[in-house]
């Protein structure tokens, strides 16, 4: 199956309308830093001619996939195997000092939801692997089997905001010691058979918030969120534009986080002039989140939890 079929870019006019300013100009250049299928880089591409796209993806199988759709584009699209968190490395191997434009689509991808052996899915049988990159890690097989009851319970508490986390991972422990863990319809089992009856009536599938602490933990996604978008604000040069894509709260709570210190004063309170030194270097592009539009949602449901967050770089850093 194409890559066009398999995705559904989320949020895409919003997106490129918000880069949109710092891109018009020849010799801009506009990172993507979650390549997925390449639906995003690819608008980018048809709709900023003069622009050069750096993609990056921590997934070899979506950059293969993306490198055929985005092949029409010769040498203005350069795609790399990297983890988002590695920007400056890859912008210093490529010497790119600064960049125009970043676009982050956060969480898990299209295809590695859809793809039944990659785990992702709570909704069919697969191996339990969920490593985005199937190259390197461990699987969430080995974190369910292997993390002492202490630290399950801290994952599903932490990254799945799981109430039941400690139902959950006495019932894991227990069963591990008969049989390890090999496959996700075990473990979906198991969880709606742990929860009270009153917890599995709302709030969709009992198993998403675990799958999703799993996921997180498995591919180290928050502290990799935590350390990349002020790595990308760092390289954006003053009028470059940055726009983050989050599904879930954790995500967009750091990148709230990031922007709106980056959009503070900092100065000591009762100066009567501000100093250069302590003035915003970001200005906010969005007011809070924005929300697909409920077309959007109708047509793409993997749009419905995306929150979309854009920042504009109004100075440099103070020396």
């Amino acid at each position: 199956m194409s890559s066009n079929a398999l995705h559904v870019p989320v949020m895409l006019q919003r997106c490129l309308d918000l880069l949109a300013p710092a891109l018009a100009e020849p010799g801009a250049v506009v990172v993507d830093c979650t390549l997925g299928l390449g639906g995003h880089s690819e608008a980018l591409l048809a709709t900023f001619p003069a622009a050069r796209l750096i993609a990056l993806d921590r997934d070899p199988a979506a950059l293969k996939l993306s490198a055929e759709r985005l092949a029409p584009y010769g040498d203005r699209a350069t795609l790399v195997h990297a983890v988002y968190d590695t920007l400056p490395e890859v912008l210093d191997r490529l010497d790119v000092p600064r960049v125009q434009g970043v676009l982050f689509d956060l969480g898990v991808s299209s295809m590695q939801l859809d793809e039944a052996d990659r785990g992702f899915a709570y909704a069919q049988d697969a191996p339990l692997d969920m490593r985005m990159d199937q190259t390197t890690g461990i699987s969430a097989a080995e974190v369910l089997n292997t993390y002492p009851p202490g630290e399950l319970v801290r994952v599903l508490r932490t990254y799945g905001e799981e109430k039941f986390a400690r139902k959950i991972v006495d019932a894991v422990v227990r069963e591990r010691e008969q049989e390890p863990f090999r496959n996700s319809a075990r473990l979906v089992d198991l969880i709606r058979a742990a929860l009270p009856q009153a917890a599995k009536r709302t709030g969709g599938n009992p198993a998403k918030r675990t799958f999703q602490a799993l996921r997180i933990e498995v591919n180290g996604e928050l502290s990799s969120v935590e350390r990349a978008i002020p790595a990308a604000v760092s390289r954006l040069a003053v009028g470059g534009r940055i726009a983050v894509l989050a599904y879930q709260s954790l995500e967009d709570r750091l990148v709230k986080q990031v922007f709106a210190a980056g959009a503070a004063n900092t100065a000591p309170p009762g100066l009567p002039v501000v100093p250069e030194r302590y003035q915003p270097r970001l200005q906010l592009l969005t007011r809070g989140a924005e929300l697909p539009t409920e077309e959007e949602v109708a047509e793409n449901r993997r749009a419905a939890p995306a929150r979309l967050r854009g920042a504009q770089r109004i100075r440099e850093d103070a020396p």
